[in-house]
């Protein structure tokens, strides 16, 4: 679904005016007036009445406080006493996706519909080759019995008039794992064993049901503690944003960051590490490496492929190669990446790298909310780990990791510079259903490749599912800011 809709506006709309709220301190006192400030008149009604929509806006308010509101009992509970909880709590909650049950429409009983051009043939193929019976006919036009439709579609392809169509579950048909899956109730839950936190269903859900709890409440209440507190910036998150890094490193200042360090430094060590463990690879003889830079890739490596279908690089990740020369020099100091991705977030959980991770559109709704114009900032270089200015921009090859194809490019320049033919290299350009079933057959027959890069968004990290830039105006931006860095 295109980055630029109504559900996507509306949790930009609560997370900046909930933000606001926090930076004036006036969060447990007028957050109840929130729901209705959002619906006051001009509000288009998606549900039955204002006060439905009210309700389900009082859920997502929650959510934006950094809590899993997925379960009915949540409904009651008073707004103040969340946002109590969040200016008192001293660590995020666990990470993951929830449905919000309340705002989600639980689209189709079938995923097969007839429509109005049925024309109630003599043949009626569509009944005589169903294998479940489950068509029927009634007043001359068929009628698919959803109780009995097991959704194989025959009925659709025997149709010669193409009358019967199939009604996709954006969610279900956006997840590359069949994470989305049906409690014993019928209701649509998030499985997290499988889930891999890629987004897709975040930004494929017309209603807006499908949320993560927000962390912007966190960072907020860290860098307003007095602590030194660092911002990782990936690349990616950049892009999103107009005037250039310099006003971008700029405005992240003005928030009460005490250092803006460039990501990209920390893909200059995962570069030469996976050019080494690659070169090595290739000398024994050995299959492909598949690239390690994406969460959301290595879960779906570990959970959904066969071991052997392809081996995952074990360098670590540009967020992880930077927090550690961050905390080898500021050891004192709180480490907030900044990114369009949710997956780091699982990431920064499971390897203790960073304390807090934010992400494009969390940012966005702080900039808002603390009044920052990065147009009219001054220019402000990065920092170096240790707090001081970098002497030179990170290398134009570790800036562009976030496009897709970015990490391998970089890889095979440096079998280049080394004096070594450029290794064979394969891109997955996006994680979805055909790609992981053409995946999962690399166990019998592996690519003739030696660097396969996987990214989980389609365009790569520049279009993460919390992206708030246009891809194509973004995936420019950071083509740009990649071609600023040295040689």
């Amino acid at each position: 679904m295109h980055f630029n809709n109504r559900a996507a506006r509306l949790r930009r709309e609560i997370l900046a005016r909930l933000a606001t709220l926090r930076l004036e301190d006036r969060l447990t006192e007028d957050i109840e007036r929130l729901p209705y400030q959002v619906t006051a008149p001009g509000w288009e009604t998606v549900r039955c009445c204002v006060h439905k929509d009210r309700a389900i806006i009082r859920l997502r308010v929650a959510a934006r406080l950094g809590f899993d509101v997925g379960a009915k009992d949540d409904i009651e509970k008073p707004l103040a006493d969340y946002a109590k909880e969040a200016l008192e709590r001293k660590a995020p909650s666990a990470v993951g996706l929830f449905f919000l049950e309340e705002a989600c429409n639980d689209c189709v009983s079938s995923p097969y519909i007839v429509t109005d051009v049925c024309q109630g043939c003599l043949a009626r193929p569509c009944a005589s080759n169903c294998p479940k019976k489950a068509v029927h006919f009634v007043e001359g036009r068929s009628r698919i019995d959803p109780t009995l439709c097991v959704g194989c579609g025959i009925c659709a392809q025997a149709c010669p008039y193409k009358a019967i169509i199939k009604v996709p579950v954006p969610c279900e048909e956006a997840c590359p794992v069949g994470a989305v899956v049906r409690d014993e109730n019928g209701e649509r839950r998030i499985d997290k064993e499988r889930c891999v936190e890629c987004g897709r269903c975040v930004r494929e859900c017309p209603f807006g049901a499908v949320m993560e709890p927000s962390r912007l409440f966190d960072a907020i209440a860290t860098v307003r503690s007095g602590a030194k507190v660092v911002a990782l910036v990936a690349p990616a998150a950049v892009a999103q944003f107009p005037g250039g890094p310099g006003k971008f490193s700029a405005a992240v200042a003005s928030l009460g960051f005490s250092s803006i360090v460039e990501v990209a430094a920390g893909a200059e060590a995962t570069i030469e590490a996976e050019t080494h463990e690659l070169l090595e690879r290739i000398e024994r003889g050995e299959g492909p490496l598949a690239t390690s830079c994406c969460p959301a890739w290595t879960k779906t490596a570990r959970t959904a492929l066969s071991s052997t279908a392809t081996t995952v690089s074990s360098t670590p990740s540009p967020m992880v190669y930077s927090a550690r020369a961050v905390k080898a020099a500021r050891p004192d100091a709180a480490l907030v990446f900044i990114s369009p991705c949710l997956a780091k977030r699982r990431e920064a959980e499971e390897t203790g790298a960073v304390d807090l991770t934010l992400s494009t559109e969390e940012l966005g709704a702080w900039f808002v909310a603390a009044g920052t114009e990065i147009a009219s900032m001054p220019e402000r270089p990065f920092d170096a780990p240790d707090g001081t200015p970098a002497l030179r921009p990170a290398t134009r090859d570790a800036r562009a990791f976030g496009a897709s194809g970015g990490v391998a490019a970089a890889v095979s320049a440096r079998f280049v510079a080394m004096g070594r033919p450029a290794p064979r290299t394969l891109a997955i350009n996006g994680l979805d259903k055909a790609a992981i079933k053409e995946m999962g057959r690399w166990e019998a027959a592996p690519p003739q490749t030696d660097l396969i890069e996987v990214m989980a968004c389609q365009g790569g990290c520049v279009n993460g599912p919390c992206s708030i830039a246009n891809p194509r105006a973004a995936t420019v931006a950071l083509g740009k800011y990649a071609e600023a860095g040295s040689d």
